[in-house]
């Protein structure tokens, strides 16, 4: 039963609210995978900067220059330490922080 004077919507209406919504998703999802990366990469930035703090402390503390393994043992730093985008952070001889691998 049919009923003059009924609001709602029409299949039309409906098919064209969902034609803009996947026009959007489709607009927004690359930017945000976009950004994810840059926001990871800055992480991995960060994650540098704190290590070469803990060296620093760790050399003032002990007099010589720490490995990664005597930072994390001596719980300067978590064990397992890799950037969010999937980088290893290394640390050489001479006491400088790098961060290797795949991003």
């Amino acid at each position: 039963m049919i009923l003059k004077g009924d609001k709602g919507f029409t299949l039309i209406e409906m098919l064209i609210v969902m034609l803009v919504i996947t026009v959007l998703l489709l607009i927004m999802i690359p930017n945000v995978l976009k950004h994810n990366t840059v926001i990871n990469n800055k992480g991995c930035s960060a994650l540098v900067k704190t290590v070469e703090a803990e060296v620093q402390v760790y050399e003032l503390e002990n007099g010589e220059k720490p490995s990664l393994e005597e930072l994390e043992a001596g719980g300067y730093l978590k064990e397992g330490t890799v950037c969010p985008n999937g980088q290893a952070i290394q640390i050489d001889g001479t006491g400088k922080v790098t961060a290797s691998g795949s991003s």
